[in-house]
């Protein structure tokens, strides 16, 4: 439930009445299973037209992880009507933008294009996902693109070394163990045939929602949609076995060891997400305990503990509820000169004890919950933003029909909930720490891989 953006505003109130500048989204259901959502906006003529599939690593096995990534590769490398590199060259010719993305819980593919050239692409999506090839000439030389890629993105960079730790010490048996970009072992051992089985298995029809958001028609994408994706057949589609995590019990810790400037650590928290809008009471007390304490300039974290204390360079929370799997609450920081990283994580759980015995106060929690909304309702005024909204709660589970009651829900939020939830969920039993000892620089970061989309 990440309601926390970039752009934090104090004017709520003139903003709140744009919670309803625009049409309300419409939907309907292609014969073979897949979903279309439209929303109108009719203030530019652009149009973002995307396509997700409910398939990411978390749906992978051992030994092939990596593999959803991989297909996104490959999804570019050429159909029965389509040269390698060609779909990306036609969406350029259109005056179009494109790019894809692969997370744990889903892939997804988009255009930002001028409206007239809409049919343009949603006939080039449709065609990749009923004729895609896999040429075995062309997948040895894209698998060493992803391995690049996973170089540069963790193996060469602290931050990814640490964020991939994390998640592997956090999760034990649940997939989300896994880096979506997969362990280098299985990327160097996947076959061309791996990926097709993917393929096969996941994109279907009726396992995809396709959202079109901007200065459209909707009768007229339902009509589009209907000719270009209408005539795939649904395929049978056997779901992932539920892989439960079991109960933590004590303290997990790991250290790791790259070149960095400075040490750095980060604690990851097992708490509550977001899979039942209305019952879900302490997922939005969550989000807002994030944002009391990271949420705008002089949020506590950094009043506290980088302008008063001097304990920390910098310092932080993340919450994001919304996900097919099981959550993390983190706070981070790096440390001031002369600080250890066990000091600074004393102070960073300290700053959770102190709202859990003192609470917060009812100014304060106003004031957040003003930040958190007018960011909401800020990434309205994107296309993109509008559908990736959309888009997401349906990946996660839930519908996009909630989300003005997510609001509603996240606006009653009492100071009583957020000490509750401080009291709760910050015990050892749920807690990973992960430390960044640096190694010293020896060489500048190498540029990005060639090929890498995103």
């Amino acid at each position: 439930m990440k309601f926390r953006f970039a752009h934090r505003f104090c004017w709520l109130v003139t903003l709140l009445p744009l919670l309803a500048f625009a049409a309300p989204a419409q939907e309907f259901t292609l014969k073979n299973g897949m979903k279309i959502i439209v929303k109108e906006d009719h203030r530019a003529p652009t149009v973002a037209h995307m396509i997700w599939y409910k398939a990411g690593s978390m749906d992978e096995v051992n030994g092939v992880t990596g593999v959803a990534h991989a297909l996104e590769h490959m999804m570019f490398k050429g159909t029965k009507t389509m040269k390698p590199g060609e779909f990306s060259k036609r969406v350029a010719a259109l005056g179009g933008r494109e790019n894809a993305g692969t997370s744990f819980d889903w892939t997804f593919y988009f255009q930002l294009i001028e409206k007239s050239k809409l049919e343009a692409v949603m006939q080039l999506e449709a065609d990749r996902m009923a004729n895609l090839v896999f040429d075995p000439k062309e997948f040895p030389q894209e698998i060493k693109v992803v391995m690049e890629e996973r170089r540069w993105r963790t193996e060469d960079r602290a931050g990814g070394r640490v964020n991939e730790a994390l998640n592997a010490a956090a999760f034990v048996a649940h997939p989300y163990h896994h880096p979506t970009v997969g362990w280098m072992g299985d990327l160097q051992h996947m076959t061309v045939d791996d990926v097709r089985d993917w393929y096969q298995r996941w994109y279907a029809p009726n396992n995809a929602v396709m959202v079109v958001a901007g200065d459209v028609n909707a009768e007229e994408v339902r009509r589009l949609a209907e000719k270009h994706f209408g005539g795939i057949a649904r395929r049978k589609l056997t779901p992932t076995r539920p892989q439960i995590e079991p109960e933590q019990r004590g303290v997990r810790r790991v250290v790791v060891k790259a070149p960095a400037e400075n040490p750095y650590v980060v604690l990851a928290f097992k708490v509550p997400g977001l899979h039942d809008v209305e019952k879900d009471e302490d997922a939005y007390a969550l989000d807002v305990l994030s944002s009391v304490l990271d949420g705008y300039d002089n949020a506590r974290l950094n009043a506290r503990l980088v302008r008063t204390e001097r304990v920390a360079n910098s310092a932080g929370a993340g919450y994001s509820g919304v996900a097919r799997g099981p959550v993390l609450f983190t706070l981070d920081g790096v440390p001031a000169a002369g600080v250890s990283t066990e000091q600074l994580e004393q102070h960073l759980r300290g700053e959770i004890t102190r709202i859990a015995k003192e609470g917060i106060a009812e100014n304060e929690l106003q004031r957040v919950k003003t930040q958190l909304i007018a960011g909401q309702i800020y990434k309205r005024d994107s296309i993109y933003g509008q559908a990736m909204e959309i888009a997401l709660m349906e990946m996660s589970g839930l519908s996009y029909t909630q989300i003005d009651r997510m609001i509603e829900k996240l606006r009653a939020v009492t100071p009583q909930q957020v000490q509750a939830v401080a009291q709760k969920y910050f015990g050892d039993d749920q807690l990973t720490v992960v430390t960044l000892s640096p190694l010293p620089i020896t060489e500048k970061p190498a540029p990005p891989p060639a090929g890498m989309r995103h």
